[in-house]
């Protein structure tokens, strides 16, 4: 199985925790040559100092906000004329939770900018590298929520299956380039989000944050949380030359949480 990536160029978004890290630290140890996104110079820079390095790896940073569309294609542009970029892993952090009646308009238009927007204008600067190649892979990290909304996340279900349709859409019209388009969907992960979103639950609930932890286990076939590290490893495969042939697909990696195909 070919799974090496010497040679190639990630650029991972939201790299500097959680799964962003996971991936991006997963795809150095195939050999990739990674750059990191996120809005933390200094939280960039302690990942940085961890990536995997064999000869001559070259990882960077870079410090941009997804939320500022027309800067972010600026640096793309900027990026992609300084190396060719063959992996794009587009992650962020999700929308705030909450029932969908209580969200406004603007928060479903950041969630759209954040997610979406800046997906598809780091998508429109990078792919010509991509087709000139004759290899890209990108990878979206997205939620189960595409395939099961999620009770209390009605802007991020909403937000994520536009995500999924974008995606699917890509795929068939890069996929004749040698490039294909595919979506992680994380189940519960032992990330500061998902602590933060059980929180604010068990507040609700007047629970401690142990019980609702245990409420959301016991919904979870695996009987655990993932970690950050396996789904980052799923994230690597599919940028890898053996994944040539998936394309187009929606990957749980929730430990059998989610009740549909």
């Amino acid at each position: 199985m070919n799974l090496s990536l010497t040679g190639k160029n990630a650029l991972v978004c939201g790299g500097s925790k959680g799964i962003g890290r996971a991936a991006a630290i997963e795809l150095a140890a195939l050999g990739a040559n990674v750059t990191i996104v996120s809005r933390s110079a200094a939280a960039l820079g302690e990942v940085l100092s961890v990536m995997p390095r064999a000869g001559d790896q070259d990882h960077g940073y870079l410090v941009l906000d997804l939320l500022d569309t027309e800067g972010l294609a600026q640096r793309a542009r900027m990026l992609a004329g300084e190396r060719q970029i063959h992996i794009l892993v587009n992650n962020t952090g999700g929308p705030p939770g909450g029932p969908i009646l209580e969200a406004g308009p603007d928060a479903f238009l950041a969630a759209f900018r954040q997610h979406l927007l800046a997906a598809h204008e780091l998508s429109r600067q990078l792919v010509p590298g991509m087709k000139k190649a004759g290899y890209g892979r990108i990878i979206n990290v997205l939620s189960t929520s595409v395939k099961q909304p999620i009770e209390g996340l009605g802007v991020s279900n909403t937000i994520r299956a536009a995500m999924a349709n974008w995606s699917k859409t890509l795929s068939a019209e890069l996929g004749p380039f040698g490039i294909t388009v595919n979506n992680v969907l994380p189940g519960a992960t032992a990330t500061d989000r998902l602590y933060s979103l059980m929180q604010a639950k068990a507040d609700k609930k007047g629970i401690s944050l142990e019980e609702e932890t245990k409420n959301w286990v016991s919904g979870i076939p695996a009987g655990r949380f993932a970690q950050p590290e396996e789904t980052g490893a799923a994230i690597a495969f599919l940028a890898s030359p053996a994944a040539a042939y998936i394309n187009g697909t929606n990957i749980p990696v929730d430990g059998g949480r989610t009740k549909c195909n």
